[in-house]
């Protein structure tokens, strides 16, 4: 690290947090940091039990409860569920601001009503058992070491276990918390998702499509000559498989979903997509959302003119999911801090991209990171997902330093 970062360091963290290599000389933050370490176990124990509540997007009402349950026996005050469906809870300081809001989300990608973790030595396995298990875990060690430690902080942490984080929750409990429960009362933001000690400082803006195909339909054989609603629907994905992208900024973009028709022989009368774009860059990403519409117009127009226009398909794209692109810069006060608290626990710390809670207050330019919360792990996003526990206790330290460090 340059010494011009490392001033820029030390003044900013200084005019925004408390500098934390300097807390670790303070005995109550020392007594936090231990009993972070010493309350591991403890803290996997919980990342399983959590796990095994199945938490599906829109139907994290269950996993809620348990959280609600929780918060309330560490003791945080006024508990509640907003009506997004974000547990909340306040970990009050010597005053209500600064308030720093400390999150993990409470929902999985997986819809199945059916979750078990298992164990083998360090390694767990099991759907969502990091993301975002562990960053409920690691928020409910932090709030469990700052008692044990009796630490006080100037300001408020306000703990939320959040909702629609995945999928096409579309960051619904985020927003209902900026828009609508916290509205103007939140000065920082973290959030731990996932694993590993990278911090995540840009955010990837993202829309998702949903587009629906309609057509005559009619027999396969008799009804020959109608135009097709899949048919359309195909000319349209190759389309979009043929688009030209910008690797920087990194530009994506995916068809993760298809359905319609009704049998082998039967012209279908609907069929529908999904389809997923992503950039951290707003023009890139604007301009990628007209190549596509254009895409599927120009799909329909083809498939009609195939036939002559006889029965003719129609496209009804709608937009199910907007994330807003922001970012944190990495000379803001908030990097600065998590940067000098990852050095301060000799944590070889990266700064990245991603798609989280954090692109909200981002996009509001509210100070705004997202942390991995320890240990490391495979196959996110699969019914196969692993967390290794080696080690996993250096990310919630770090949590626990960095919480004290934004609050202080």
């Amino acid at each position: 690290m340059s010494k011009t970062v490392l001033f820029w360091l030390s003044l900013s963290t200084s005019c925004f947090a408390q500098d934390p290599e300097t807390l670790l000389r303070d005995p109550t933050v020392k007594a936090a940091l231990e009993a972070a370490k010493k309350n591991e176990p403890k803290t996997i124990e919980r990342q399983m039990q959590v796990c095994e509540i199945a938490a599906p997007p829109f139907h994290e009402t269950a996993r809620g409860l348990e959280l609600k349950r929780l918060f309330q026996s560490l003791s945080l005050k006024n508990v509640r569920i907003d009506k997004a469906g974000n547990v909340m809870g306040t970990r009050p300081g010597a005053a209500p601001r600064p308030n720093l809001v400390f999150s993990a989300h409470l929902d999985t990608v997986f819809p199945d009503e059916s979750v078990k973790v298992s164990r083998e030595g360090q390694i767990l396995k099991g759907p969502g058992i990091g993301d975002d298990c562990r960053g409920l875990a690691v928020m409910l060690a932090t709030i469990q070491a700052l008692d044990e430690g009796h630490v006080q902080t100037t300001g408020t942490i306000t703990f939320v276990a959040d909702v629609g984080e995945e999928g096409l929750g579309d960051l619904r409990g985020v927003k209902n918390l900026f828009y609508e429960s916290l509205p103007g009362q939140i000065d920082k933001f973290i959030s731990v998702d996932g694993n590993g000690l990278d911090i995540v400082n840009v955010g990837v803006g993202s829309m998702r499509y949903r587009v629906t195909f309609k057509g005559p339909g009619g027999h396969s054989y008799g009804a020959f000559g109608v135009a097709n609603a899949i048919q359309a629907m195909g000319r349209a994905i190759a389309k979009i498989s043929d688009f030209k992208v910008s690797s920087n900024p990194k530009t994506t973009f995916n068809v993760g979903r298809v359905g319609g028709g009704t049998s082998v022989n039967s012209i279908p009368t609907e069929a529908w997509m999904e389809v997923d774009m992503r950039s951290a860059d707003v023009a890139s990403l604007k301009t990628l959302d007209e190549q596509f519409l254009a895409a599927v117009h120009a799909a329909v127009d083809e498939e009609n003119r195939r036939w002559n226009n006889r029965g003719k398909v129609s496209a009804a794209p709608e937009l199910v999911g907007l994330r807003p692109a922001g970012e944190t810069p990495e000379g803001s006060p908030i990097v600065l801090t998590a940067l000098a608290a990852s050095r301060a626990m000799g944590i070889v710390e990266g700064l990245r991209e991603g798609s989280t809670d954090a692109n909200v207050p981002m996009n509001m330019n509210i100070p705004a990171i997202t942390i991995g919360g320890g240990g490391s792990g495979s196959g996110v996003h699969t019914l196969a997902e692993t967390f290794d526990t080696k080690d996993s206790w250096q990310g919630t330290q770090r949590a626990v330093l960095l919480a004290i460090a934004l609050a202080r």
